[in-house]
């Protein structure tokens, strides 16, 4: 393996996927939900970079070619879990999440199975918009579930920095989400509508992917 520009920007991709995971262990929210939201935006602008400059620098590799899909699913699935438990397990998020994650657990399996064949399965313009539109969607959602902390503190009649100390004291239980109809910010309706339009994109291009495999999936004549 090279360590090309390319090759870097993408395990650094793979190794933020965690991270984003991680700001909700060391940081009190909101502070974790703005901390996951830059790194998510940093990580994705990183995905449409190392692309780039290995098809200009002529840096394209087998290495990277492999890497570059696991760090993109790595990333949206890390993320869709810790905003759909922050969230408070909203039914209109977790349906399409659902449906994204079956989709990817689908054709991984797929890819695998038709191991040397894969490469006929190969990456459509819809696919690459498809991520791009799960990408957006995520970090508008994590944009809301910030804001929407801070209103559900705001209706406990406190400030972050005081009801962080609580949290810390451990005379209060972390907010996990405002706790009150009508709360959800714009930035979450907007998120919410978004990651369908998204679910929507990962079915089609799921299903693409499945009917161009099915030659491959015939049973040889005796």
């Amino acid at each position: 393996m090279r360590w090309t520009l390319p090759n870097i920007l993408t395990v650094m991709r793979l190794i933020a996927a965690p991270g984003v995971a991680i700001m909700f262990l060391y940081f009190h929210r909101p502070w974790a939900d703005w901390f996951a939201l830059t790194l998510f935006i940093v990580a994705a602008v990183t995905d449409w970079f190392d692309g780039y400059i290995a098809r200009r620098w002529q840096q394209e590799s087998k290495f990277g070619a492999m890497l570059d899909p696991i760090a993109d699913k790595a990333m949206v699935v890390i993320a869709l879990v810790i905003i759909t438990g922050y969230s408070g397990m909203n039914p209109w998020l977790i349906l399409p999440v659902t449906l994204i994650l079956f989709r990817e657990v689908f054709v991984s399996g797929l890819r695998e199975f038709l191991a040397e064949k894969a490469g006929l399965l190969k990456v459509t313009k819809l696919a690459k918009w498809k991520t791009t539109a799960q990408m957006v969607a995520i970090a508008v959602l994590f944009l809301g579930t910030g804001l929407e902390h801070l209103e559900g503190i705001a209706r406990r009649g406190m400030t972050t920095d005081q009801y962080a100390s609580l949290v810390t004291q451990g005379l209060a239980d972390p907010l996990r989400s405002c706790g009150a109809r009508g709360c959800s910010s714009v930035a979450t309706l907007v998120g919410l509508c978004l990651i369908w339009v998204a679910a929507a994109l990962t079915l089609v291009t799921g299903w693409d992917y499945f009917r161009k495999s099915l030659p491959f999936l015939k049973d040889d004549k005796p």
